[in-house]
């Protein structure tokens, strides 16, 4: 800990580390001294002796309170996500429903068990998208994000006295497995005007960097990593 109470580089319990956004952020804090568990269904092997995986499915709420079992970490990153879209006359019901129980449900039962044993001073970070602004085609998807800033404004409110920070980390369309994903080919999002589409190590600098010491002071935001998109 730092002589302000921040981490310098801690425990932190990261969610989607098996590939993608999540599997970045374990390997930069790896990378920056930081003891990680990470929480997803496939152990992603590799990483190294800082790193503990525990096998979970945050889908089911039965199955997050034993991995988390006598964690008592400095930080959570909630980066486990999917991408499920709809047009209006077309929604999917229980697409939706699955999209704000990975998004918004196990980040509250993440915080909820993880926060009250987190040494003051500590972080939350979660992995929002510059989608929560608003797209066509993907309001089920957009409405999960959006509460993502909303619930992240609320706990730092609450934890503020602790020194604990709540932020958002909020990319534009992604270079991961999920954009990839070959059912996609067709509607892939346009380029942002920088000319290519943000790098999961990109997400995972700015993860990092609200995860510091020198980041204390930013606490209810919403960071997004645009390309130039809202320019």
């Amino acid at each position: 800990m730092t002589s302000a109470g921040a981490p310098s580089a801690g425990h932190a319990v990261v969610t989607g580390t098996s590939s993608g956004i999540g599997a970045a952020i374990a390997a930069r804090l790896l990378r920056d001294g930081w003891r990680v568990t990470g929480l997803s269904r496939t152990d992603p092997g590799g990483q190294g002796a800082g790193f503990t995986h525990r096998s979970v499915d945050l889908l089911d709420p039965a199955q997050p309170p034993a991995a988390l079992e006598g964690l008592r970490p400095t930080a959570l990153v909630h980066a486990a996500g999917l991408m499920r879209g709809g047009r209006l006359g077309a929604l999917d019901a229980e697409a939706g429903r699955t999209l704000w129980r990975l998004h918004v449900e196990a980040a509250a039962v993440l915080a909820d068990r993880l926060l009250p044993a987190t040494p003051d001073g500590g972080r939350i970070v979660l992995i929002g998208s510059r989608t929560a602004a608003g797209a066509a085609g993907r309001s089920q998807y957009a409405a999960t994000k959006a509460a993502l800033v909303a619930m992240a404004r609320s706990w730092a409110a609450e934890l503020a006295p602790r020194g604990i920070t709540a932020n958002v980390v909020a990319p534009a369309a992604t270079e991961t497995p999920m954009l990839q994903d070959p059912a996609r080919s067709a509607h892939l999002p346009r380029l942002p005007p920088i000319g290519r589409y943000i790098r999961p190590e990109e997400v995972a600098a700015m993860t990092a960097f609200l995860l510091g010491p020198e980041a204390g002071a930013i606490t209810g935001q919403q960071i997004v990593i645009c390309g130039g998109s809202s320019l």
